[in-house]
């Protein structure tokens, strides 16, 4: 089974190691989960576990989300994603997953959706150094300059190739940051502390899993 469970960001916060080093770390609220639907080979064609986390008003949802809840004897969730496993899982809908999934583990990778900055122009979507700042550049210091080929005799075209960078959206995508170092769990909290920075803002969702590279 891939050991993974969805919980929320808290914030950042530093601890002092064993050897008295300050560590940037992230608190997560790593569950509790509820195993909403235990899927099989035979009537669906893979095996997964549906974890749902974080309770939510029966008025904000709608009735087929209710109801599929229900099917699991639990209240229906905010957060909801399915997790692949190797073989047929062996938990029942309606148990809990809790952060002692992770004892034992050092690394994990945690999975959420970058905060969004909105309509960014090429400066700081992409790091462009803009035009020259000195006297004779009137209105043109963060533009991109010319965005065309000058390659129309070598059969290219002088169109605008697929992936230029311009400016535009930014931000608000699904990001995977990797090997994140454990360095405590809190299991009466449901806490977990993570070295470094995870994407998303605070409060948002994230999916915390054991490490695939790093062991």
């Amino acid at each position: 089974m891939t050991v993974m469970l969805l919980g929320k960001k808290i914030g950042m916060t530093q601890l002092y190691n064993d050897k008295g080093v300050i560590e940037p770390v992230t608190v997560i609220q790593a569950g509790p989960c509820t195993i909403m639907q235990v899927k099989n080979q035979e009537t669906d064609g893979y095996t997964s576990l549906q974890l749902g986390y974080e309770d939510a008003k029966k008025s904000r949802r709608k009735k087929p989300q209710i109801g599929h809840a229900q099917k699991a004897n639990t209240t229906v969730k905010r957060f909801v994603r399915e997790v692949r496993t190797d073989g047929q899982p062996e938990q029942e809908p309606g148990e809990e997953l809790t952060v002692k999934i992770f004892e034992g583990i050092n690394y994990v990778d945690v999975i959420g959706t970058t905060k969004g900055k909105g309509f960014a122009g090429v400066m700081k979507r992409h790091g462009f150094k803009g035009m020259p700042a000195s006297h004779g550049t009137e209105r043109k210091h963060r533009h991109p300059g010319g965005i065309g080929s000058n390659s129309g005799s070598a059969g290219t075209g002088r169109g605008i190739r697929k992936g230029k960078k311009m400016a535009g959206h930014m931000g608000c995508t699904r990001k995977t940051t990797r090997n994140h170092r454990i360095v405590e769990i809190d299991e009466e909290n449901n806490l977990i502390m993570v070295r470094g920075s995870v994407p998303g803002a605070c409060n948002g969702y994230l999916m915390i899993q054991k490490s695939k590279t790093k062991q």
